[in-house]
This record gives C-alpha cells, sequence and structure tokens, in this order.
C-alpha cells in the first residue's frame, strides 16, 4: 500500500445483507483499576526545600556536562548516556546538542566515519548516540572487529560491556547495512550465552532486560524506571544524577498521576459512562499509560489531557461500530458526524445522543484551548480527519452486514483509518504549543512515515487480536 486514501469505499456491490443480524455486544471485561485513581492525594506535593534541591543538583548536572568534553572523552559519553536512560535528558536539551556537536565534530571525518581507538564499547556508544541524534553516521567503524574469516571475532564475547553497547548500536540499523546486522545477530547469540556463565547479578540483570526488550522502542518513563534500579548498582555512578533523576521521576509520577485521576473524573463521574454505554470498553489506565510513550515532559500536560480524551472518544466509536450499533443506526450517526451539528441530535437513538455530544463538547473544549494560543482553527484538522475514522468505520460495518469479504487492498484502505491513528497523530500535534499550520497540513498530506507507522500499527494490532481469538 502506498498511499492512503481520503476517500473510501462505501458499498459493497458483490454482497447482499444479511438478515439474521442482531444487535452484539463484546462482553469486554470491567476496568480492573475500579476507581482507585479517581481521587488524588495532595499531601504528596513537593516542598520547598526538595524543590530547592531539585534545582541545585540540575544545575550542579549542567556544569558537568558542559564541561565534560574537556576532560575525558569516555567519561562524556558515558555521562552523556546515563542522563538519557534515566530519562532527564529532557532538562539539558540544549546543552546535549552542544555536547554531542562536538563530539561528531572531533571524533569524525567528512566522510561521517567515525576515527577512534578500538575500544568496542566506546565505539559502539559513541555510534549510538550519534546516530539517535539524527547524525549520517557510517557503521565502517565495526570491521575491524572481524577476525580473518570475515566472522566477528568470538573473543570480543568476553567484553560483556562492548557486547551489550554493539547490541544496542545495532538496533538502528537500516536497510542495507550488513555489518549491523550482522552485529546484532552476533551479539544476541553471544549475550544470550553470556546468561548461562558466571556474570555477576548486576550484569545478568542488564543482560536480561536488553535481550527483552530494544532501547528505543521502549516507553521512556518505564525504560527510565528499570535504568535508575541498574544505574544505582553501577560502582561507577554519579551520585548527584541519581539523587537527580529518582527526584524528577517522583516528581513526574505525581504529575501523571494527578493528570490520571482528573481523566479518570471525566469519565466516570462527569460523563458516567460504564453506567450509559456499559458496551464500551473502560480502558482510562492503559490510555494515558499508552499517552506517556508519546511524551511525557511536564510541558506537555495539556496536549496528553486532549490526547487521551480523544482516544477515549475513538474506543467509544470502536465498539459502537464493531459490537453494538446496528446498521441503520450505524448510517444516521455517520451521517450526523459528516454533519457535525448539534441540530442532529433528534435523528439519534438515546444511547447515541449521549455519544454525539460527548464528541461534540470534547472537540468544542479543545477548541477553546486552542483558542487561548490563537490556534482555534487548529481544530479543523482534527474534526476532518474524526470524519475519515467514522466513515471508515461505517465501511467495515457494511461489509459486515453485507458479508463482503474485502480483498487485502481493499481492507488496507479502510483498516488504516479506522484504527484511530490518523486522528490521534493530529490530535498529539494540536496539543502541543508550539505547533504550526504547516506541520498539521504536512501531517494530512499522508507523507511516508505517517503511512509506514500506521500501517505497522495496523498489522500488528490485527496479529494480536488474532492471537487473542485464537485463544
Amino acid at each position: 500500500m502506498s498511499n492512503i486514501s481520503s476517500s473510501l469505499p462505501v458499498s459493497t456491490n458483490d454482497a447482499k445483507p444479511n438478515p439474521n443480524f442482531t444487535r452484539r455486544t463484546a462482553n469486554y471485561h470491567p476496568n480492573v483499576w475500579g476507581d482507585y485513581f479517581l481521587s488524588y492525594d495532595t499531601s504528596f506535593e513537593e516542598t520547598n526545600d526538595q524543590n530547592k534541591q531539585f534545582q541545585l543538583l540540575k544545575e550542579g548536572l549542567r556544569k558537568v556536562l558542559v564541561s565534560s568534553t574537556s576532560k575525558n572523552f569516555s567519561f562524556t559519553l558515558n555521562f552523556l548516556d546515563s542522563i538519557q536512560r534515566t530519562g532527564v535528558s529532557y532538562h539539558f536539551q540544549h546543552e546535549i546538542d552542544g555536547v554531542l556537536l562536538e563530539i561528531y565534530e572531533i571524533s569524525t571525518k567528512d566522510n561521517n566515519i567515525i576515527v577512534l581507538e578500538d575500544d568496542l564499547h566506546q565505539l559502539a556508544l559513541l555510534f549510538r548516540l550519534l546516530r539517535q541524534q539524527g547524525y549520517r553516521i557510517l557503521p565502517n567503524i565495526f570491521y575491524k572487529f572481524k577476525d580473518q574469516t570475515g566472522k566477528f571475532n568470538e573473543r570480543l564475547a568476553n567484553d560483556i560491556q562492548g557486547m551489550m553497547s554493539l547490541y544496542e548500536a545495532s538496533q538502528l540499523r537500516i536497510h542495507g547495512e550488513e555489518i549491523l546486522e550482522e552485529a546484532y545477530k552476533f551479539t544476541h547469540v553471544q549475550l544470550t550465552k553470556s546468561l548461562t556463565t558466571q556474570l555477576s547479578p548486576f550484569l545478568a540483570t542488564q543482560v536480561n532486560h536488553i535481550l527483552g526488550q530494544a532501547l528505543h522502542k521502549g516507553i521512556p518513563r518505564l525504560e527510565a524506571r528499570h535504568y535508575i534500579s541498574f544505574y544505582e548498582e553501577d560502582p561507577s555512578r554519579d551520585e548527584n544524577l541519581l539523587t537527580f533523576a529518582k527526584l524528577d521521576f517522583n516528581m513526574l509520577q505525581k504529575l501523571h498521576r494527578k493528570e490520571l485521576s482528573n481523566v479518570t473524573k471525566w469519565w466516570i463521574k462527569d460523563l458516567n459512562v460504564p453506567t450509559k454505554l456499559p458496551f464500551v470498553r473502560d480502558r482510562i489506565v492503559e490510555g494515558c499509560i499508552w499517552t506517556l510513550g508519546v511524551y511525557f515532559e511536564p510541558q506537555y500536560s495539556l496536549a496528553r489531557k486532549i490526547i487521551i480524551k480523544i482516544g477515549s472518544i475513538i474506543a467509544i466509536i470502536d465498539d459502537l461500530y464493531d459490537a453494538y450499533g446496528t446498521i441503520d443506526e450505524l448510517e444516521v450517526f455517520t451521517n450526523a458526524i459528516e454533519r457535525w451539528d448539534i441540530c442532529c441530535l433528534a435523528d439519534l437513538p438515546e444511547y447515541m445522543k449521549f455519544c454525539y455530544t460527548t464528541i461534540l463538547d470534547v472537540f468544542e473544549e479543545i477548541e477553546k484551548e486552542m483558542k487561548n494560543q490563537g490556534k482555534a482553527y487548529y481544530i479543523e484538522y482534527a474534526k476532518k480527519e474524526m470524519k475519515r475514522l467514522v466513515q471508515a468505520q461505517m465501511t467495515e460495518a457494511r461489509w459486515l452486514h453485507c458479508n463482503h469479504t474485502p480483498t487485502i487492498n481493499e481492507y488496507m484502505q479502510v483498516a488504516t483509518v479506522s484504527i484511530g491513528y490518523p486522528v490521534l497523530i493530529i490530535i498529539s500535534f494540536i496539543g502541543i504549543e508550539d505547533t504550526t499550520e504547516e506541520i498539521l497540513i504536512w501531517a494530512t498530506s499522508h507523507p511516508n512515515i505517517v503511512i509506514a507507522a500506521i500501517t505497522i500499527s495496523r498489522l500488528m494490532d490485527d496479529i494480536a487480536g488474532n492471537e487473542v481469538h485464537i485463544r
């Protein structure tokens, strides 16, 4: 599939309506959290002394970071890595950009090839840090670690730290980089074998973790939590960084919990969705965790509130079309969304009136937030994607009603919209204060990176759903 069309198939010419169609329910399990997050205990807010300590540590770490390249190159690389892994790099992004630029200029030639000594850990770490930053670093440097047979030298397996660094560097390979493909296979095999030897508990825990979870594919907050535990056991740790990381993690966790409490109150108390729409999934907690994978930093609090509410709306729509609404009700609801007018309320059945007003109210709330920034018109981009989502859901409902089996091309054209990610992508940009209209125009023009992300998400979702169905 090379494109995601804005026009979706709306009818099936080779199928007949199913006369036995009845209202369905999916019997989703209740929210396992209940009302646990309904309240937020303000007694755990930070004290002035804690805030003062936090700021002093932050300034101290900033000074160490900006002066690190004049000290020891290896120290700088490891310090940068620890700052990023502990989840506090967002405090020092400007400084990190400058340090990595300086490192890039020192350690590479004009053709983006690293020029350094033969330390595997240092080279692999440098490669990963620069490539993560967007520098087009070539992997040729790793050929020096091969033996005369053209394979990676088996003696490298004794350097566990170097092997872990090379394994993580190889995760950033792109198509055609055979040396990194070989490095990935080699390090994966050797690190797996190392778990059967007498590794220290400290190293064994790290090896187990990186084999189970690629660093750049993990949820940042979870990865930070894991690494802080590792770092606490590291003899070479920086005590100030460790203390700062713990303070930062706890402060952010309190903010995230407060946000979760607010959205839980909105879902349970304000809307009363569990009672009014018992057929709908209640996955507010899971949705909040998903949102933290998009952005966790404190400056994106408003953006998280917006995206979790829209995500919850998408879940309602999905269950409405997939698990409850009749074909006639869904046709009326689809037309109402297309018109986007409160006057359409009179045409809807009672339970759909609640769904419809909730959608309109949430979008109106977002529009007011954007108006405060002088960007009220941004919401029109989100409305357009929401209409496409509902049209895609309606197409799938017609397929089911008419016993129509779509071709793979038909299916992917519709299913990559019905999954809801096109809406969420636009909403994730709208909530960021420095988003421009040019960004929204780009995101809605179906660029390749968006098409790829949505396609992968659709297929992963289908695979997971099929596995559940098979069980």
